[in-house]
């Protein structure tokens, strides 16, 4: 699905409650850090607001783009994501980043939302709001986009209040709408899922079969 990024912002209605929560509120100004001197890691700079996952001295750096509304992204994470971070992230041999790109307005909400929980639990939110694509993408038709969302923020823990204060948090939502704009100036992304390998970008879905055809010419290349 190509689709350029949208900079408007969904507004949601804010629940005027006051609860106490385990979330914290990180700040989310960007602090650059050095891309990895090696050769291997070129035309990548990596942030301390990136989420990442295995060894960051790993040979292989991956960085997906993926719109937390495409099905085809929702694919990749169900089927693809489980067999790469079994045999290639947790084995040492990959540096994955996930970063989210907004193909539509909610897409930074739902970016918004998962950013509110504590950094080591960002990536179950996000498998959350992949499985529940039906209930919350407008793409889908849901009965009420917002409350889908909600009930993904309570299943993640929150409450409703708090799912509303993360949604609305206008510097989350800025800085997803950057990571897009960055993504699309740097890289040429247009469609989800597209990926960055060793520097070199992969646009479309990567079914498994190609995936580690291309890994393990990269690690037979060192």
């Amino acid at each position: 699905m190509h689709r350029k990024v949208l900079f408007g912002v969904l507004a949601l209605s804010v629940v005027a409650l006051c609860v106490i929560g385990y979330l914290y509120y990180a700040p989310t100004q960007s602090s650059v850090v050095p891309a990895h001197d090696s050769n291997d890691r070129p035309n990548v700079t990596l942030t301390n607001d990136d989420r990442t996952m295995g060894d960051p001295n790993a040979p292989i750096l991956i960085v997906e783009y993926a719109s937390l509304t495409c099905p085809h992204c929702a694919h990749f994470n169900e089927e693809i994501f489980p067999k790469l971070k079994a045999k290639y992230i947790d084995t040492g041999k990959v540096y994955y980043v996930f970063r989210a790109f907004s193909r539509m307005s909610v897409d930074l909400a739902a970016e918004a939302l998962a950013r509110c929980v504590p950094k080591e639990n960002y990536f179950k939110v996000v498998d959350l709001l992949f499985e529940r694509q039906l209930d919350w993408d407008p793409e889908f038709q849901p009965l009420n986009v917002h409350d889908g969302l909600l009930s993904v923020a309570r299943a993640a823990g929150m409450s409703d209040a708090q799912g509303d204060r993360c949604m609305n948090d206008q510097a989350r939502l800025d800085r997803a709408n950057q990571v897009g704009q960055e993504g699309e100036a740097r890289y040429g992304i247009n469609a989800t899922p597209t990926f960055v390998v060793n520097g070199t970008v992969h646009p479309g879905q990567y079914e498994w079969g190609n995936l580690q055809k291309d890994l393990d010419a990269l690690r037979a290349m060192r």
